[in-house]
């Protein structure tokens, strides 16, 4: 009984205790919002089937869907629903709006996803958590704005969005951010330099460096150089063909070949497609022209230089004297500036936003000097150049100021350099035995065409080319297609990269090459 009368108070301080603990747990259970506290419906997400990520595209199905360009968006589609396939290029979330800049080659505009009758929470939330670079469908109706919009080149109007879908989303670390890559380029601007995109990094990442403004608008404008170039010259009678890049002997006769294995033996790589050019005269072609890669094995670390670039040539028969096809030449590059200046405005004030230049002069008809002219005009500022000597590159550089400061263009001729510093198939100048008859253009002081009259004699051909060395039997195809009659004929070979560079004033020819390579560079 004793056992009994003690265990009684322990049973009491029990339940007590276990009382408390339901109380307290009731308690957090109506903290918590439990049984006693009605329940909040959660809210419905309206705009279910209107954003999301789309499944991979592998044309299974067709759309029939008119898309609109960014570009043509402007006051007049006001009130207008479009749609617009774009990549993100900024996101902004504020409260319950998101702002998202959109971007197509270099043009763009403002996008407005916020809390609506049409648009929910969630619709928000997900267009405020997409990646840069995501490629995007938005529908949306075209709204003007009070005040312009800044950074977008579409100022004037918005996109209200209704619906947003990612077709292709980016990884979210970029090795390099748009914005930085795209941030203009001033060498007085010291805080500038500090987040500049360094070249390598760049190039390293081309396909992202590729999508700046200024980038998109350079290739452009270079696809106009070969466009001008092809319409012209079919306009005077020319005929355009491709050239073998795989050849037997080094084109210029020099060492600055890439050798290639060819089954059992060798080739080499085209320096040049003078002689094929040449080949083509000699079988009554009269003019014609090539656009095709350019190989030079030259280990030039330069601002200018390539080891592979893209060569506009031309050749073109003439009736008593190489000046014929100088004119045609000369002629051709003004036809080319103006079409860039009339054409491509938008193109080049984009590119100067960026890379700020004074405007490309020319005069018309060009300006054609002497060589010896040019050398009285260097000796004159203390610069002696010799006879059968060639211009270095800063004489050149130089001699390119002088000019300009003299006769106010940007691009001219230079006639009759040293017959010692041309190639094996250059005519000599029958009136100086020093001199040849050739030509190089140049553009802001650099060269960007080197020219001349050809050889078509079979016999002064061989003659010129044992003078350099040259093993005859490795031309001798080439030597053969003179022995049944050429007109006489000249030409010239131009570099694509180097003319789109120096037009725009810009400081590397990387800058105009989409894939450059050059000695240290193979990739990407």
């Amino acid at each position: 009984m004793a056992g009994g009368e003690n265990e009684k108070p322990e049973s009491k301080k029990a339940a007590k205790k276990e009382q408390k603990k339901a109380e307290k747990a009731a308690k957090k259970a109506e903290h918590r919002g439990g049984d006693n506290k009605p329940v909040v419906e959660e809210e419905v997400d309206i705009s279910i089937g209107k954003y999301g990520a789309l499944p991979l595209i592998r044309s299974e199905t067709k759309i029939e869907r008119q898309y609109s360009k960014v570009q043509e968006l402007s006051k007049n589609y006001a009130d207008k629903e479009v749609w617009v396939r774009a990549r993100l290029q900024t996101v902004r979330a504020r409260g319950k709006q998101c702002f998202i800049v959109l971007r197509q080659r270099e043009f763009t505009i403002q996008v407005l996803v916020n809390v609506s009758e049409k648009v929910s929470k969630a619709m928000v939330k997900f267009a405020s958590n997409i990646s840069k670079e995501s490629i995007v469908d938005v529908k949306a109706k075209v709204a003007k704005v009070a005040s312009e919009v800044a950074g977008c080149t579409q100022s004037d109007v918005e996109l209200i969005a209704s619906e947003l879908w990612v077709v292709s989303s980016s990884d979210p670390q970029l090795p390099l951010q748009i914005e930085d890559a795209s941030r203009p380029e001033k060498p007085e601007d010291a805080e500038g330099l500090n987040i500049r995109v360094k070249q390598d990094t760049r190039l390293d990442n081309r396909v992202l460096d590729l999508r700046t403004s200024a980038n998109q608008a350079i290739f452009k404008l270079e696809g106009g150089v070969c466009r001008l170039f092809r319409e012209y010259l079919t306009g005077e009678g020319f005929t355009e063909i491709h050239t073998p890049k795989i050849i037997p002997a080094a084109s210029e006769g020099g060492a600055n070949v890439f050798t290639v294995s060819y089954f059992k033996g060798s080739a080499y790589l085209a320096q040049s497609p003078q002689l094929y050019k040449q080949m083509a005269i000699a079988a009554d072609f009269d003019k014609v022209f090539t656009v095709g890669a350019v190989f030079r094995a030259e280990d030039s670390n330069t601002h200018r230089h390539l080891t592979e670039f893209v060569g506009l040539d031309l050749e073109m028969a003439f009736m008593h004297h190489y000046h014929e096809v100088v004119t045609v030449i000369g002629d051709l590059f003004i036809s080319i500036f103006k079409g860039l200046r009339d054409q491509f405005k938008t193109e080049i004030d984009t590119i100067c936003q960026q890379f700020p230049v004074e405007p490309f002069t020319f005069l018309d008809p060009p300006l054609i000097l002497h060589f010896d002219e040019g050398r009285k005009m260097l000796a004159e500022v203390g610069v002696e150049v010799g006879q059968e000597e060639d211009l270095s590159t800063p004489a050149e550089k130089l001699l390119g100021r002088l000019v300009k400061a003299k006769y106010d263009t940007d691009f001219y001729i230079l006639d009759k350099y040293p017959l010692a510093v041309r190639p094996f198939y250059t005519m000599p100048d029958p009136n100086s035995p020093i001199s040849s008859n050739s030509y190089d253009m140049f553009m802001r002081g650099e060269e960007i065409l080197s020219g001349a009259q050809r050889i078509h004699d079979p016999k002064f051909l061989t003659e010129r080319a044992k003078h350099h060395g040259i093993d005859i039997p490795k031309i001798q195809s080439y030597i053969d297609a003179f022995k049944y009659g050429c007109p006489p004929h000249a030409g010239g070979g131009i570099g694509l990269e180097r003319v789109v560079m120096l037009y725009l004033g810009l400081d590397n020819i990387r800058k105009t090459s989409m894939f450059p390579r050059d000695p240290k560079r193979v990739t990407p």
